[in-house]
C-alpha cells in the first residue's frame, strides 16, 4: 500500500489506492478538519504536496474552481491540493498543520474519564 508522510507532524499513514488523502488519514484514526464534510466546497483541508504529486489523481474541474474562488488563481499554480479530493495512487509527502489525533482518541488515551455530573 502507498505510504503518505504528513509533515510537520511526522505522521506516516498507509493508504489504499484510490482513496482520498483525508479518508486515508481518518481510516488510521487521525483527525483532518473540514467544514464542508469532504465535498470539495471549502479549503479547510488544503494541503501542500511536498513530493509525490505525480502519485495523486489529477485535479478535477470542481477542485480547481474551489481553490481559485477561495484562494485565488495562484493556488492552482502551486502544489496545493484539497485532501478530500486528491486520491492516492502512490507514495508522497504532504504538509498540513491541522491534522492530529481525533479528539475522542486523545481523551481516551488519558485513561478513564468521568462524565460531568
Amino acid at each position: 500500500m502507498p505510504k503518505i508522510l504528513i509533515q510537520p507532524q511526522g505522521i506516516t499513514i498507509e493508504a489504499k489506492r484510490g482513496v482520498t488523502l483525508m479518508a486515508a488519514a481518518r481510516a488510521e484514526g487521525y483527525y483532518w478538519p473540514t467544514t464542508c464534510g469532504g465535498e470539495g466546497r471549502c479549503t479547510t483541508c488544503a494541503t501542500t504536496v511536498q513530493s509525490g504529486a505525480e502519485n495523486l489523481s489529477s485535479m478535477r474541474r470542481s477542485e480547481k474552481q474551489t481553490l481559485i474562488s477561495e484562494l485565488g488563481l495562484r493556488s492552482v499554480e502551486s502544489n496545493l491540493r484539497l485532501a478530500c479530493q486528491a486520491r492516492v495512487e502512490g507514495d508522497g509527502t504532504v504538509e498540513v498543520h491541522k491534522v492530529g489525533v481525533r479528539p475522542m482518541d486523545a481523551l481516551l488515551s488519558l485513561g478513564s474519564i468521568e462524565p460531568d455530573e
